[in-house]
């Protein structure tokens, strides 16, 4: 696919700046957002608007999703002024987010019913990787669609991972985040419980950070709980939902795991006690507070 004409759609931290990324690539993207002053921003720099996801998509050979769940990417998908509408034959939509793996290939099955294509490729890292073209990309996919697509995710990502079957990506990215947030779960209530037996946060943290349960998610960790600077960049409100997505994930397996039912327990209280906006480490407050 030579010179692909470029739609995408959601222009949050993430997505503004990977679009950033490919304006400074030479793409004129066009683009859909609900940030107005983002969405004003790309423009100025050449991208143009779509009125519909239909409308993108009769333009577009690559459709780019980097939105919040997967009733928002079926809305997209399905709407009656959708992508589904307008697809173009060749065309691939490739989706950023983090999905429930069978709802994607639902969604890829109908794509390959108009003769369009579809690639699931969560991200890893952070925004600020998104704009220099330095993100993790966990793709999935018809592996010829895959390489029809894979040098514009080349200029998107330092590492791309192809891991075989649409949903793929998907299943890896919601294993990564259990694993990930449980991780700063446990670690933040570890901070809460050492300030309340009198072991100073500073010390444990120096104890630990020399042994093996050493982390960078450690380190964002004591950031918050230790200094009071929160910048893991993914808020507790998206931790809550992944963790569900992936309760969801193994009970479609016909498994479960506990794990992460008190992982997504204390999430979800975390949210209910007004702190969904907070970055997951800030769940420390949470723990603060909490009582037998």
């Amino acid at each position: 696919m030579e010179n692909p004409v470029i739609g995408f759609i959601g222009l949050g931290l993430m997505g503004g700046n990977m679009v950033e990324c490919l304006q400074k690539n030479g793409f004129e993207p066009v683009v859909m957002g609900r940030k107005k002053d983002v969405l004003e921003t790309v423009v100025a720099r050449g991208a143009k608007v779509a009125t519909s996801p239909k409308d993108m998509a009769e333009q577009c050979d690559i459709i780019m999703l980097c939105v919040t769940t997967s009733d928002v990417v079926e809305g997209l998908i399905y709407g009656d002024d959708g992508i589904l509408a307008g697809i173009k034959s060749g065309a691939v939509v490739i989706d950023f987010g983090t999905s429930i793996p069978t709802s994607t290939q639902k969604i890829g099955a109908d794509l390959a019913a108009k003769g369009a294509g579809m690639i699931d490729a969560p991200l890893g890292r952070t925004p600020a990787h998104a704009k220099d073209g330095l993100l993790n990309i966990m793709a999935a996919g018809d592996k010829d669609t895959f390489e029809t697509v894979k040098p514009t995710l080349d200029i998107l990502g330092e590492n791309i991972f192809y891991l075989g079957a649409l949903g793929a990506g998907h299943t890896t990215k919601l294993i990564n985040n259990f694993m990930g947030m449980t991780t700063v779960s446990a670690m933040s209530q570890a901070f809460a419980v050492a300030d309340r037996a009198g072991i100073d946060r500073q010390q444990l943290f120096d104890i630990m950070s020399t042994g093996p349960s050493n982390s960078p998610f450690m380190g964002f960790c004591k950031k918050y709980a230790v200094d009071d600077v929160s910048d893991l960049g993914f808020s507790i409100a998206n931790a809550n939902k992944d963790l569900g997505y992936f309760l969801k994930m193994v009970a479609d397996m016909g498994t479960r795991s506990e794990i992460a039912e008190g992982t997504s327990h204390n999430l979800q209280a975390a949210v209910d006690a007004g702190l969904s906006q907070g970055n997951v480490p800030e769940i420390f407050d949470y723990f603060m507070t909490l009582k037998s």
